[in-house]
């Protein structure tokens, strides 16, 4: 958290018969060239955002990769009972292709069945094990670096396994996990805060109520009253019972060390994976001064009420 922080303190494709005696299965690298080398089915999305398949749908002795294609800035993949392998290309046309774009991945809860890789070029890089718990973990990369390629994890049972995962494209730098897309703990400067008034996914004007902190996710949760909302992409911030303003959460990390505290603050942020994530905060008596003096200058991005 920035100011507030301190202030406050089809399904056909490449087939490969079954071996002649049981063994280990083939290493990802050597699955995935076999795809590249031998060609894979492709699988069209239904609504070019998301995808639900089955590996119910492969014949019994075969594996089979398939290749989904999606269209989209956000959606959904759902893989229920994985067998072989997913080749997930994302090709977005609602961004400006001339903006370098940052994807992001958080697996769903309970997912299983399946390993994650980030792949270009026949190389892989793991970005999720099969097993690892918690669905905080999402890891971003530059949609450059690759696409993602979907491992099943041998089972000796059919028991029903749902590898899922959403994803989130974005035109921010991000780090190596969607913590990178936060701003780190230190204060916004004027024009990092002038910028975040006119280009965040919400603006309001408020206080901090309490603070809750989850060291299993590396967060903490900010509870806030808003006395105004300039704006806001999802419902995030609703009617306080009774009247008399708003009150909504978000998040921030858990190394900032926020605490509540007196008065009135702007907070600022977007929106990643359905959460409000914070962004630059500063004192609302300090962003009037550095709104004033810009607006004197004719340096103001954009205009907002600061009364």
């Amino acid at each position: 958290m920035r100011g507030a922080a301190w202030a406050a303190g089809g399904r056909s494709g490449q087939l490969w018969p079954r071996p002649p005696a049981p063994g280990p299965p083939p290493p990802p690298l050597l699955l995935l060239l076999a795809v590249l080398l031998g060609g894979a089915g492709a699988q069209y999305s239904s609504d070019l955002c998301s995808w639900k398949g089955s590996g119910l749908t492969h014949e019994a002795h075969r594996k089979e990769v398939e290749q989904v294609y999606l269209r989209c800035s956000a959606g959904t993949v759902e893989w229920a009972y994985p067998t072989g392998a997913l080749i997930v290309n994302l090709r977005p046309n609602t961004l400006s292709p001339s903006r370098p774009l940052t994807l992001c991945i958080k697996p769903l809860r309970n997912s299983s069945g399946a390993s994650i890789y980030l792949e270009k070029t026949g190389e892989l890089r793991l970005l999720l094990r099969d097993g690892d718990p918690g669905p905080s973990r999402a890891p971003c990369f530059g949609l450059e670096q690759g696409g993602l390629f979907v491992e099943a994890t041998p089972q000796q049972d059919i028991g029903r396994r749902t590898t899922g995962f959403q994803y989130e494209l974005t035109s921010r730098r991000a780090g190596p996990d969607l913590h990178g897309l936060s701003a780190p703990c230190r204060p916004c400067s004027h024009t990092e805060v002038l910028l975040a008034v006119c280009t965040s996914d919400f603006v309001v004007r408020g206080s901090i109520q309490d603070v809750t902190h989850e060291p299993e996710r590396q967060e903490s949760v900010i509870h806030l009253h808003v006395s105004r909302l300039y704006r806001q992409k999802s419902r995030v911030f609703r009617p306080a019972p009774g009247g008399g303003g708003w009150r909504g959460r978000v998040s921030t990390l858990l190394e900032c060390g926020v605490r509540p505290g007196r008065g009135e603050f702007l907070f600022t942020g977007h929106m990643h994976f359905g959460e409000a994530w914070l962004g630059c905060a500063p004192r609302f008596k300090d962003f009037q001064r550095v709104y004033r003096d810009a607006e004197e200058r004719g340096l103001n991005p954009c205009e907002v009420g600061t009364e």
